[in-house]
Formats: C-alpha cells, structure tokens, sequence
C-alpha cells in the first residue's frame, strides 16, 4: 500500500472518526447553551412583522412537538446522531420546510470555488514569496518588496473587505460590491456566466488573499532557512546543479512537507473566516448561511453547516496523512 502500514492506516481512520464523533457533539451541545429557542424566536420574528400572533403558545408548542425539541436532551443526541451517519440534516426551522441539505447543496458550491480559489492563490504566492525571501540568489530589490507586500496580514479580512469595497467599489467602480453574479442570469456552465462569477467574485477573493499569504510565506521562509544548511543542500552545491534545480528540487520540495500539512489542518479554519467576507459582499455561500442560521437559532442548520466543515477538515487532513509519502519519498510509514 505505497509504504504505509495496515496499523497506520486503522489508527488513521480512529482518529478520524473519533474527531467527527467529539466535533459532532460540541455542535450539538454548544447551540443550546444560549438562551431561548428557535421556535421562539421564530415565533418572535413573525411577531415583529405582523405586529401580532394569534395562538402564539399553542403555535410554539406545536412546532416543538413537531421537531422534537420536548424530548429529553439524550432522545435528541441519539436521534441527531442517527441522522448524521445517514447524512440526513435535518429540516430547517427558520426556512421550514426547506431541508438543511438542500440549504447546503445550494451554498457549498460558491464557498467552495471562493476558497478553494483564494487557497490555491495564496498558498502559491504565499510559499513562493517565501522560498525567493530565503534563497541567496534572490536579487536585493525583491527581497526588499517582498516584505512590504506583506503589509495587510496584520488586519482581519473583515477590514480587508471593507477597504477593498471603498477602493475598488465606490471609489473607482470597477467591481461589483454585492451578490456572487450578475443579478437577472441564470446559471449555469457558460462564458457568460462563468466571468459574472470570476468578476463578482474578485473582491471577495482579494480579501482573503491579501490577508492571508504572508503567513504562508514567513513560515515557508522560515524552513527554508533551516533546509539551507543540510549536508545535501551542500552536495548539490558542490554537484555544480543549477541554482533554480536547487532552488525547486532540493528546497522547495523538502520545505512544502509541513506547509501542506499546515494548510490541511486550516481548511476549516479558512471556511469559517470567510463568513464575514460573504456576509460583506452578500456572497451566497456557506458564510452567509451559517451565519443567518446563528442569527435565527436555526440549530439544524447551524449543526448540518458546521458538520459539513468539520468533515471537510478531517479529511483533508486523513489525505494529507496518507499523501505524505508521496510528497517526501524519504518518510516510510511501516511500523510507524
């Protein structure tokens, strides 16, 4: 099996699905710690609308029957439990009776082309800026710029977004500060549509980008100046190789081994920071989502969205366990 262990992979796939178990259990606990209840506040919502409910109580009553939040806490986690091995989410109670699964189907998509595209961008700018900082052949000038492009990592992408939207939306017009493409389109896999999304959705993405990649590259920087000093970094120097071979072959190469695996455990993270961005820029995806269910106590879409991310982190980060062979074909993982 490519170098790894029958042991390794059992053990592997343990703590995988005892990481999906613990994570599945704060998000069901951590929604009920705030007061009140999502029939209540729905019910409060209807309220502020129409200026009066007629039955509010029996309503209340009956909605919490129908969802089964009557049932002791236990009755709810095994049944909640139940419901996520078999993948059904739920129905949302704020939205009823549109399905959390659908809910996610229709946003995961924009989330996931907003970050998977902002990830791929900074974390190839974000290593290769750090890799040309640390080299010695580097010319002085652009290890000089390098440092001052890095000048946005110290603010949150809330900020970033908020500035890219003055700048670039109101003061210049140049991009759309609002919706994920053009408003009257209907979607679907044309050139039409697919440069609606890329032009709406250049802000969101900058303002992930900017804020993000000089992490990237001041940890990337920092192994490769450790690499740069090993016995075989001398011998290819000594071999008369090509400085940019070395550069890719030799440092590059041994120095990506912790930055992927730093990117697999951040995948959640990355996600979950992007939920103020899509709540800027009015982006339909999963931050929109997650975030109009916290404010509606929407506990199954709040459960099914979170899941979904938790589940997403796992198993990138059971890939990266596996890959890492591939990646470094010096690390054997038999009898490890």
């Amino acid at each position: 099996m490519g170098g790894i262990s029958l042991n390794y992979l059992v053990r592997r796939l343990l703590v995988f699905f005892l990481t999906l178990w613990v994570a599945a259990t704060l998000i069901f606990i951590i929604p009920r710690l705030a007061p009140g209840d999502p029939i209540s506040a729905m019910v409060a919502r209807m309220t502020q609308t129409a200026g009066f409910v007629e039955n509010s109580d029996a309503i209340i009553e009956g909605w919490k029957e129908r969802f089964g939040l009557n049932d002791p806490v236990y009755i709810q986690y095994i049944r909640y439990l139940g419901n996520l091995v078999t993948f059904d989410l739920g129905v949302s109670l704020a939205t009823f009776p549109s399905e959390v699964g659908t809910l996610v189907g229709r946003a995961l998509p924009w989330t996931i082309g907003l970050v998977g595209i902002s990830t791929a961008i900074f974390f190839v700018v974000g290593n290769l800026l750090g890799a040309l900082l640390a080299w010695t052949k580097t010319p002085k000038l652009l290890k000089a710029l390098i440092p001052m492009s890095m000048i946005f990592t110290s603010i949150p992408p809330l900020l970033a977004g908020l500035l890219l939207v003055y700048v670039f939306g109101f003061l210049l017009d140049v991009f759309p500060i609002t919706g994920a493409y053009g408003r009257g389109m209907t979607p679907g896999f044309n050139l039409e549509f697919i440069g609606s999304v890329i032009y709406h959705g250049f802000l969101p993405a900058m303002s992930i980008v900017l804020v993000t990649f000089g992490y990237w590259a001041l940890g990337m920087r920092g192994m490769m100046v450790t690499i740069e000093g090993e016995d075989y970094m001398v011998l290819a120097q000594a071999k008369g190789l090509k400085p940019f071979y070395v550069l890719y072959k030799y440092m590059i190469r041994n120095a990506i081994l912790p930055q992927m695996t730093a990117l697999a455990v951040s995948v959640g993270t990355l996600v979950g920071g992007s939920v103020l961005v899509e709540v800027i820029f009015a982006y339909n995806g999963m931050g929109t989502l997650i975030f109009t269910a916290i404010r509606n106590q929407d506990f199954a879409v709040i459960q099914g969205t979170s899941f979904i991310l938790i589940l997403t982190s796992a198993i990138a980060v059971l890939i990266i366990d596996l890959s890492y062979p591939l990646i470094d074909p010096r690390i054997s993982l038999e009898g490890r």
